[in-house]
């Protein structure tokens, strides 16, 4: 099996591939893929994704990478409630159970979704990313579910820490996420 270094050098020669960029070989499926890889590499995989999105930020490059952080969603969307100063303090005085609570009301998956939304164009491949670093308020499998409504033309690969076999995402290799049968593994 090859180790994660490996398995990351072998992300930039598939997006640059035109099969994987048009959804080629995927039986009429939506191009949505995983990246699972051991948690304790995070750091390596974070590193390695700014390093994707620098290999094709040159101005005539032929693919745009789309990132969306998970996190940095559910911060902007509590900036924008206007909640985000008071989020420590609801933890302290009222626990993590009414801060899950609270949070959940106002970061839906919808809201997500509604900021993913943008004008896909051929050669554009969306990352997913800051999946461990927003658990437990958005499940991954949320996302995905509600993506394929938004994201139908362009691949969309979700880093995953944790693992997925092709049907179900373990997150953190500790918590089952949900049955998840659409996507695809990126790197076996």
């Amino acid at each position: 099996m090859p180790n994660i270094k490996e398995r990351l050098d072998q992300i930039i020669p598939k997006i640059q591939s035109e099969a994987f960029i048009q959804n080629k070989g995927l039986g009429n499926e939506i191009g949505f893929y995983i990246f699972d890889y051991d948690p304790a590499e995070e750091l390596l995989v974070r590193d390695y994704v700014k390093h994707i999105k620098k290999e094709f930020s040159f101005e005539a490059s032929n693919r745009r990478i789309i990132e969306y952080d998970l996190f940095e969603i559910l911060l902007d969307i509590a900036r924008d409630k206007n909640i985000i100063d008071q989020v420590a303090e609801m933890e302290a005085n009222k626990g993590r159970d009414r801060l899950f609570e609270a949070l959940a009301n106002i970061a839906s998956p919808d809201a997500y979704i509604a900021r993913m939304e943008y004008d896909q164009k051929p050669g554009d491949v969306v990352f997913i990313t800051g999946v461990g670093k927003v658990y437990p308020f958005m499940r991954s499998h949320n996302i995905l579910n509600n993506l394929f409504h938004v994201l139908d033309r362009v691949p969309v690969i979700m880093f995953f820490p944790g693992t997925y076999d092709g049907q179900s995402l373990r997150l953190f290799n500790r918590f089952n996420d949900d049955n998840y049968y659409r996507a695809f593994q990126l790197i076996k």
